[in-house]
């Protein structure tokens, strides 16, 4: 047997029935969708739908939490900036700040900042100035000789 040789069993797929095509084909008229109502037109949507009764789906109670004052940081790990140092994309001896990372493309997005997290190691001795970070990244940075800077973040002109 070869791979090109494998077919479906006989009557594995069944072909698509054409429906209102005639009388005769056994499927014309009404297409098999019965006589009048609404489930007979087209465009029908009455998925959620219950005959009046609320609908489960807004019966259920509503879950979850959206904190309005929650911070938005981007978060970048050590590892990555130590492989971005690496492929010298990001220059090591210089101040590591936050328009650094994204002029370079390592992070995008957070409207409040940057946040360094601890994944990875670094070896490069950085000095990091960004909006916030865990204890264990200030940790693995300083005991690479480096440091890290917790500046509050730039106000925007006219915030």
């Amino acid at each position: 047997m070869k791979l090109n040789d494998i077919r479906d069993n006989d009557g594995a797929r069944k072909g698509r029935m054409r429906v209102g095509r005639g009388i005769g084909s056994g499927k014309g008229k009404t297409a098999a969708r019965g006589q009048k109502g609404q489930k007979s037109r087209s465009g029908v949507a009455i998925k959620g739908f219950e005959g009046g009764q609320m609908p489960l789906h807004m019966r259920l109670p509503k879950r979850g939490f959206n904190n309005p004052f929650g911070k938005d940081y981007a978060e970048v790990n050590i590892g990555m900036v130590q492989k971005w140092i690496d492929a010298k994309k990001i220059d090591g001896k210089k101040d590591i700040t936050e328009e650094v990372l994204r002029d370079t493309g390592l992070v995008r997005g957070g409207k409040d900042g940057v946040r360094l997290l601890g994944k990875g190691e670094i070896k490069a001795k950085a000095k990091f100035v960004v909006t916030g970070a865990t204890k264990g990244a200030i940790a693995a940075v300083e005991k690479a000789g480096g440091s890290v800077e917790v500046a509050a973040p730039a106000k925007k002109a006219g915030a």
